[in-house]
């Protein structure tokens, strides 16, 4: 095995000394000896720097980190908050003179090891990592069913076979060869989308590798222009996996039987094996990779006083006698998905705008709905010991969860499904599979909500929001004497929750610690009798039912 090159102490070989560095400074990027490392500690400037051993320097040696200007060929001094763009000292007087937020990019790195963005792509990473074994667990499975396809096909050749007479051995060995090779082909074309899938993520992990390392090695100013690079390359890659799929097709292998198969003398071959292909069901689902960064210092907000609501639409549904809207959702494509609790066996489609799509018949009186992804939902129904997951697109049952108990409120979150019982939460897996029981601190649990590591929800006995870790550990319960009968809780990207109060006719921010609130909305609002809440991360954008119909949209600001 090949020992690493040593490295040189760079201020020795300045003095034409050559000697082997012990440590390594991120700042001055060279490696020292111990006897310049002290002197290195004593200097004024240089006393701050950040010095690491070898053995970390090497695991952040290949990490490509360019400090320079690709345009200038100076060094990459200065940021520009106005256009998101790291600048040298050419680039401020040439393209950003007019600029009013161009600070030195060692002010905007300071927290970058902190920040927003470098967390944003160690998730986007995972997160590619995850999607991407999905799909070649898919791909991976798909020659298994070409081959049970291929062992269903075989069996209807030979009890064909067994009904006619020996003249036709020849073709029907013609037509099990046939099926082979055809077979084969299939297989080859999935095993070659799995392969180039494989490798994407062999370079992932070694990103992911990278990112850790840099995290805790580099200097602030390396991590910075790193995380900046790094999500443009992550970028590329999602887009070059995604045009994998794109063109991945599946197979289906069938037999067409001669139409003279019982005319002996007539017939010339055994059958005919057909492949037809269809695009592939396979969901990339992409990672938000936050490329502003302007973010790097961001941070959560300490308080959540600075919220307002812009009002964006007002529509009321068609009344119906004893209507009263239970429960509402906004879709991925942006469709608004509704449950009338006294109108059994549908669910309510309108459009942002306030237009009526259509009513979605479903398998009893809904109670509760929660949307996993782009394809499926989850509905509960009043009463009921069973729920169902139903595909998005088209509303049909994908799949019947049967349940012990009677089920109520439903949350997902993270490919699981956490359910009320009474006031306790059953936590289980998307197949049904059943993973543990929370107690919680409720005595009339009113409504959930799961956000990324936490559970929030709200006692309609007490009046209180409750917020828990997912193995049901209380962080913070909030009390406020504005909400009376909190009927349903929202969730935005930071954790703050949104309260609607049924009897005191209001909306409620809570921040995401606990420790302060707002109202946002009161009956001069024209709220009365809200039931039903839920925010969209995407467009920042607020739903608002109450029990008669009105509908009402809020960007959130």
């Amino acid at each position: 095995m090949t020992s690493e090159k040593n490295i040189p102490c760079g201020p020795c070989l300045f003095d034409d000394v050559t000697k082997d560095a012990g440590k390594w400074c991120t700042n001055c990027e060279e490696g020292i000896c111990e006897d310049c490392e002290n002197v290195h500690r004593k200097s004024k400037t240089s006393r701050n720097h950040k010095v690491i051993s070898i053995e970390d320097y090497r695991k952040i040696e290949n990490v490509s980190i360019s400090q320079v200007c690709e345009h200038h060929g100076e060094n990459l001094e200065w940021f520009c908050k106005n256009h998101d763009e790291v600048l040298c000292v050419v680039c401020v007087p040439s393209n950003h003179k007019a600029c009013s937020a161009v600070i030195p990019i060692s002010v905007n790195s300071a927290n970058s090891r902190q920040s927003t963005a470098l967390s944003d792509l160690e998730e986007s990473i995972d997160g590619t990592l995850s999607n991407l074994k999905q799909c070649i667990k898919n791909r991976e499975s798909a020659p298994n069913e070409i081959e049970n396809q291929e062992i269903t096909v075989k069996t209807m050749i030979l009890e064909t076979r067994m009904n006619i007479n020996h003249h036709l051995d020849r073709l029907q060995e013609k037509c099990l060869h046939e099926l082979r090779l055809t077979s084969q082909t299939c297989i080859s074309k999935y095993m070659e989308i799995v392969q180039k899938l494989k490798s994407k993520e062999e370079l992932l992990t070694e990103l992911r590798e990278q990112t850790i390392h840099m995290k805790q090695f580099s200097s602030d100013i390396q991590v910075f222009l790193r995380t900046l690079q790094m999500n443009k390359r992550i970028e590329r890659e999602i887009k070059s996996i995604k045009s994998e799929l794109c063109s991945a097709k599946d197979y289906k292998l069938k037999v067409a039987f001669h139409t003279l198969i019982e005319k002996l003398n007539e017939a010339e071959e055994f059958g005919k094996i057909n492949v037809s292909e269809c695009a592939t069901m396979l969901e990339f689902r992409e990672q938000k990779i936050d490329q502003s960064q302007i973010m790097i210092n961001a941070s959560k907000p300490n308080n959540v006083s600075h919220i307002k609501l812009n009002l964006s639409k007002k529509f009321q549904i068609k009344k119906t006698k004893g209507m009263k809207i239970n429960v509402c959702a906004i879709l991925p494509n942006g469709h608004l998905l509704m449950a009338n609790g006294t109108k059994e066996n549908h669910l309510n489609v309108y459009r942002d705008t306030g237009e009526h799509i259509r009513d979605i018949l479903v398998s009893g009186k809904p109670y509760d709905i929660a949307v996993i992804d782009l394809n499926r939902i989850v509905v509960t129904y009043w009463n009921a010991f069973y729920l169902e997951v139903m595909i998005n697109n088209t509303f049909n049952v994908e799949k019947n969860i049967s349940l012990q108990n009677s089920c109520f409120e439903v949350s997902h979150g993270d490919g699981r499904l956490y359910v009320v019982y009474e006031n306790d939460i059953q936590v289980m897996d998307l197949s049904g599979r059943q993973l543990k029981t929370l107690k919680t601190a409720a005595n009339g649990l009113a409504c959930i909500k799961t956000s990324r590591d936490k559970i929030f929800y709200a006692d309609n006995s007490t009046n209180q929001v409750h917020c828990c870790r997912l193995n049901g550990e209380e962080l913070w319960k909030f009390e406020c004497d504005l909400i009376e009968l909190p009927h349903d809780i929202t969730v935005d990207s930071y954790q703050n929750v949104y309260v609607v109060g049924y009897n005191s006719n209001n909306l409620t921010i809570i921040q995401h610690d606990g420790k302060y609130s707002k109202t946002l909305l009161i009956e001069a609002d024209g709220l009365y009798h809200p039931t039903a809440v839920d925010f969209d991360t995407d467009k920042r954008t607020l739903l608002i039912c109450n029990e008669e119909g009105n509908v009402t949209l809020y960007k959130v600001v």
